[in-house]
This record gives structure tokens, C-alpha cells and sequence, in this order.
């Protein structure tokens, strides 16, 4: 059997490809948009993907199961559980089975027995694999998707706080106790490969380990510790991170199918201009992906920095539109690993990129800038009223102390709340260490707002500095 394991670190998303060396024949299962990487290995090791799956309608991701099925002519193994809101709508396109619980299909001499185990959402099946090939009687291990994760099971509110469903989360967390409960009788030899790892939005304390096994979880996993269904509910719902406000999007793309990538156009590139740029604001939406402190010094008014770095794809799912067109500023060589970044969550409307050479090309005056300070610098303003005091955390930061008189604006809830903010006063931006508060004073200066400082070191520095908080 060969079984290799991919991983995303920027959507913190694992996916496989599962194969028998017998008979020469793979599977993916998770897939990302972008299939090269499994078509590439699948190619090395003398496989052919001839089918490919996945847990459930991914909300974080663009899934790559039609792209499979597209280019390389593999079926289609579908969840039919959860219901007709729940059914894949571009499945009759390709060759395909739908699956429900019980159900098993073979890739060569490896069997896959399906577990409808419903709470992150309610189609999600998981998969048993066992090895026809291997002396070893029964499964070897449990493909659990966003169901169990090392240290941590799914989130089950993300209909709700995304999709607007409402009243499923309470439906959701029950049945999420109910497939652990099942998944608690599994035995404890089995090998546990799940959808995701530490950074994933789609679970709230998800382990950095790649793997793990039934026994392990079951001893370690706070989910599998409760035997109480009402006190299982509360904790899982405790502490839940933001929903990223792309994610809803993601489950309507994935469900209808995504776009292929054969179907994308790919941007214009133009030579460095500052008119055409200021065209572009007008436009549509420009990011440019310099670094913080770069931007801060010059940059084009109306354009939003998100630097092009391990978080990228997360503020620009966060803060991008994909309904209105999307200009690039960038390093010429970073442009195509960009815009697969972007793709792998659906933004495929990148009109135009340009090269940094722009900001070579004109004097200082045509560019904007804005100022950064330092808590002991700003510290008497801050406790005496002058500054307005943005704090764009997370909830869960924010809990552990904060700033005197700091707002709670999480970066990603930005866009939808300047009406908040005031105009007539100057306003400090802070984060947890003043990364993501750049982000949110490049923001702002786009949107107008003329007064704008970013807090270095944020409210790490603020403490290390001694300057009062709130607990």
C-alpha cells in the first residue's frame, strides 16, 4: 500500500493520496484545487489516480475533486448523506458514486468502509481503509476529515455563524457527541489521518502532530473525555475562533463545483506606473504584497497591504471580494505561487499585476505613507483620551487583557464596521504584536480615514513596557 500525505501549511489543510502498488491504481482523498502535486507523486511511484474523494463540503478551501475528475477522468466518491441541501450539484457531470453509511468501495485490493459521522457538518462521512494486500485482518486506519483532528474534533458552528442556518449549532454539537461516541468503540490500533492541523479555523485547539491513533485520542483528546452530553456541548462551543467571512462562499463553490483552472484567465502584467495603479483603486480592489514596513514608508493611496507571507491567504480571504477585480502589486517571481494562493480559495478575478518597479519610477510626493509609534510614545495619549484605541484581536486575545478604552474591531470584521470609527480623531491601531494592526491601518488609510498610527510590538510591547491594562 502506498499512502502519502500533503500538507498546506497557509490553510493548515492535509490531504492524501492512497494507493495499491498491486494494481497500480490511487486515490485522493481532500484534495486541494491545485492537483499537480498528486498527479506529480501519483506519476513517481507507478500509480494511477483513479478515483478521489473527500470528508465533506469544504468551507476553508477550494476543494480539487472536480479538477481530478475533470483532467484525469477519476470517479467521484460523494458523500449522499445529510440530506438534498447537502448533495453534490456537479457530480452528474463526471463519473461518480454517492455514499452513505455502511457503504465500502475498493481502490485495487484497498477497501474503504463509510462512517456517516455528522457535527462539523451533517454530511460528513468519514473512511476505514483496510489493505487487502497486508496479513493484518480489519481496518488500519480512519480517514476522519474535519470530524477528529490530534487533540481536537470540528467545530459545529459554522452553518450558523457562515451560512445563516439557523438553530444548527446545538443540532451540530449533539451530533457530533453521538459520532464520538461511536468513534470511541473503534479500536486502538487504528491509525487516525485527519483534514487538518494546528492554524485551521475549523477546529479551536488542533494539534501540530500529522497523525495519530484511536488509543492516543481517546486518552489525550479533551472531546473524548466527556460523557456528559450537555457539558461536551458547552466546552466545544467555548472559545470557537472567528469564522472567516469567506467561508461561506467556499460551501456554496464546493457544493456547486468550483471553477476548473483551464476556465481561469490569467492576468495582464503591466509596466510600473503610479496612473495606472490610481485607475486601479478606482477600479476594483489592489493589494500590495510588500512587507509592513515597507508599505508604511510609501505606498499608493487607496491600496491595501496584505504582505505576501505565511498569512496571506487568510487576511485576503478575510478582506477581499472576489465579486470586484483584484489588482496585484508584487515581486514579478512571486506572482503565480500568488495567485494559486488565491485561487485555493476562490479568488480567481485577478485582472492585473504589476511589479514593484513603481516605486522607483516617482518622486516621493505622489505616494502616501503613514506613521508608526512606540507604547512609550503613544502611552499618555492613550490614557488620557487623544488617541482612539482600535484593537483588531481575536475575541479569545482580547479576553486575556487589553488596552484601557480599546475598541474590539477583529481585523477581519473590518471592512463592515468603519461606520464605528471616527473621523475626527486619530486613531491607533494595535494587534497582539503590530502585524496584523499594519494590515488594518493600510485598510483604513484605503477607506479614507486620514489619522492613523500602527502601535509597534502591539499589546505585547504595551505589557512589557509596564503601561496599565484590563484583565
Amino acid at each position: 500500500m502506498l499512502l502519502k500525505y500533503f500538507y498546506d501549511e497557509k490553510l493548515a489543510a492535509a490531504s492524501y493520496l492512497v494507493g495499491c502498488q498491486a494494481t497500480g491504481e490511487a486515490i485522493v482523498i481532500d484534495p486541494a484545487r491545485d492537483i499537480e502535486k498528486y498527479a506529480k507523486a501519483a506519476k513517481v511511484n507507478g500509480v494511477k489516480i483513479v478515483g478521489v474523494t473527500e470528508t465533506h463540503i469544504h468551507a476553508d478551501y477550494v476543494s480539487g475533486a472536480r479538477e481530478i475528475a475533470s483532467r484525469l477522468g477519476a470517479v467521484l466518491y460523494l458523500s449522499n448523506e445529510g440530506g438534498p441541501d447537502w448533495s453534490y450539484q456537479y457530480a452528474s457531470e463526471y463519473k461518480h458514486r454517492f455514499l452513505q453509511d455502511g457503504d465500502t468501495f475498493n481502490i485495487g485490493n484497498l477497501t474503504f468502509e463509510v462512517l456517516h459521522t455528522p457535527g462539523h457538518t451533517p454530511e460528513h462521512i468519514s473512511l476505514l481503509l483496510t489493505d487487502g494486500g497486508s496479513p493484518a485482518k480489519g481496518p488500519i486506519g480512519i480517514f476522519t476529515g474535519d470530524f477528529v483532528f490530534v487533540g481536537d474534533v470540528g467545530r459545529p458552528d459554522l452553518l450558523e455563524k457562515t451560512a445563516n442556518v439557523s438553530g444548527s449549532t446545538e443540532v451540530m454539537a449533539r451530533n457530533m457527541f453521538r459520532s464520538l461516541s461511536r468513534f470511541k468503540k473503534l479500536p486502538d490500533y487504528l491509525q487516525v489521518w485527519p483534514a487538518h492541523g494546528a492554524g485551521s479555523a475549523c477546529g479551536k485547539a488542533i494539534g501540530a502532530v500529522q497523525s495519530s491513533t484511536v488509543g492516543y485520542e481517546k486518552r489525550t483528546n479533551w472531546a473524548l473525555q466527556h460523557e456528559d452530553e450537555d457539558d461536551f456541548i458547552q466546552s466545544l462551543l467555548e472559545g470557537q475562533p472567528e469564522p472567516p467571512t469567506y467561508f461561506s462562499r467556499m460551501k456554496q463553490v464546493n457544493k456547486e463545483g468550483a471553477r476548473l483552472l483551464r476556465e481561469i484567465h490569467a492576468p495582464l502584467h503591466l509596466d510600473g506606473s503610479i496612473d495606472i495603479v490610481e485607475t486601479w483603486v478606482d477600479q476594483g480592489l489592489v493589494v500590495d504584497t510588500r512587507p509592513a514596513k515597507v508599505f508604511a514608508q510609501k505606498h499608493v493611496q487607496g491600496v491595501i497591504n496584505i504582505p505576501y507571507d505565511k498569512s496571506f491567504v487568510t487576511w485576503a480571504g478575510w478582506l477581499l471580494n472576489d465579486d470586484r477585480p483584484i489588482y496585484l502589486l508584487a515581486e514579478k517571481q512571486s506572482v503565480p505561487d500568488i495567485l494559486l494562493d488565491l485561487q485555493s480559495i476562490g479568488m480567481d478575478h485577478v485582472a492585473s499585476t504589476m511589479d514593484l518597479t513603481v516605486f522607483d519610477l516617482h518622486g516621493d510626493s505622489r505616494f502616501g505613507k503613514y506613521e508608526e509609534a512606540t507604547p512609550e510614545e503613544v502611552g499618555d495619549a492613550v490614557q488620557t483620551g487623544q488617541l482612539h484605541v482600535l484593537d483588531v484581536r481575536y475575541e479569545k486575545e482580547r479576553a486575556e487583557g487589553y488596552i484601557p478604552g480599546a475598541a474590539p474591531i477583529m481585523l477581519g470584521f473590518l471592512p463592515q464596521r468603519l461606520r464605528e470609527l471616527p473621523r475626527d480623531k486619530p486613531i491607533l491601531v494595535q494587534c497582539k504584536t503590530g502585524k496584523r494592526s499594519a494590515i488594518g491601518v493600510s485598510l483604513l488609510q484605503a477607506n479614507g480615514f486620514k489619522h492613523v498610527q500602527n502601535l509597534i510590538g502591539g499589546y505585547d510591547e504595551w505589557v512589557k513596557q509596564g503601561l496599565p491594562i484590563v484583565k
